[in-house]
């Protein structure tokens, strides 16, 4: 098993003593940043999560959300290592995060225009190639549960606004006010983006910390016990969106693809860069019919095909390779596998974590 977490720009010197040490997976410029290749025996089953690229050095409080991230893969840890499928691995996964309020995903959203929320999920089983998506729902309390089931009860792939709620209603869903996914945080973000729309200036910041305008959107890969792939993405999108807004997060082979005959990858960034590269279907189609490592096709399109500061992937091939790549200044992120692996990061660095037993 392979891990690649991606250190965003690090001097010459550092890499240099990287591949001194013998982390010799350099394979970007590190004026560009490096992807360091940790080589570990095969695992029999990985887990990989993120809580959405863009994530500053200067960020407050950063241990909260390690917090979180730690208690969200050990929850899916626990799943695949009692022989849980990666499907029960992810849902319950991304469902937790959608619980938390400091991400951009079911309650914590990003305001719309007028200021109301509107999410988006997708879960694709790499096994069956079977998925599910939803898109504009807004009174449904974990997005990713109404995903799985237009895969698992519905002949279709993608249910967008009124109609993916009548369906939820017929299935007899949790039906939440709007309010409840509004924080008094995402509030302020899109009262500033509505100042900056007003005075002429564009009502979305780049990654810099300064403004989450794309980040939060969370996601989780896994490969099971059985060697079955599976990948799922929920969103609350762009703040200030409007006109129906649709990013990437809740489309087949843009945010979310799995196929066990590649890999399974959840994206996070910018949503329309993501989809008009088609970049979670390309990452798979580099490593099955190019042949390149996960490593390879992960850096090819995170720095040579999406521009700077756009975002980030997560994803876990079929021989339990990971990827965390990203070209933003962090990206919240875990990893864990069936060797004992387990480790949370934000910034550069990922932090060796216990798992609890």
């Amino acid at each position: 098993m392979t891990m690649i977490a991606h250190l965003p720009k690090l001097p010459v010197l550092t890499a240099y003593l990287l591949i001194a040490c013998g982390c010799s997976n350099l394979t970007q410029n590190a004026a560009e940043g490096p992807s360091v290749g940790l080589a570990t025996a095969s695992a029999e089953w990985a887990l990989v999560i993120h809580g959405g690229a863009g994530a500053s050095a200067g960020l407050k409080n950063p241990e909260a959300y390690e917090t979180i991230l730690y208690s969200a893969i050990q929850r899916g840890s626990e799943i695949l290592a009692g022989n849980g499928s990666s499907l029960e691995a992810i849902t319950a996964v991304v469902q937790f995060l959608e619980d938390q309020p400091q991400f951009n995903a079911g309650r914590g959203a990003v305001f719309n225009h007028r200021g109301d929320c509107e999410l988006d999920a997708s879960i694709m089983d790499g096994a069956t190639l079977n998925c599910g998506a939803v898109s504009g729902v807004t009174t449904i309390k974990n997005p990713i549960l109404l995903a799985r089931k237009v895969m698992t009860e519905s002949r279709h792939v993608f249910l967008v606004g009124r109609g993916a709620e009548i369906f939820a209603k017929e299935l007899g869903f949790e039906k939440v006010s709007n309010n409840y996914f509004k924080t008094e945080e995402r509030r302020e973000s899109w009262q500033r983006a509505l100042e900056r729309e007003a005075a002429g200036q564009s009502s979305v910041l780049p990654f810099s910390g300064e403004d989450d305008s794309y980040f939060g959107t969370v996601g989780a890969v896994a490969i099971d016990l059985n060697g079955n792939l599976a990948a799922a993405t929920s969103t609350g999108g762009l703040t200030n969106k409007r006109y129906g807004r649709v990013g990437d997060s809740p489309i087949i082979g843009a945010g979310t693809y799995a196929d066990n005959s590649s890999v399974a990858v959840s994206c996070t960034g910018q949503g329309e860069l993501f989809i008009r590269h088609g970049v979670a279907k390309s990452l798979a189609a580099l490593c099955e019919y190019a042949d390149l490592s996960l490593e390879e096709a992960a850096m090819r399109i995170v720095f040579d095909t999406l521009p700077p500061d756009s975002g980030g992937l997560i994803a876990v091939d079929r021989s339990g390779n990971i990827s965390m790549t990203f070209n933003t200044p962090g990206m919240y992120r875990a990893c864990a596998n069936s060797e004992g692996l387990f480790q949370v990061g934000i910034g550069a660095e990922m932090k060796e974590m216990q798992p609890t037993r």
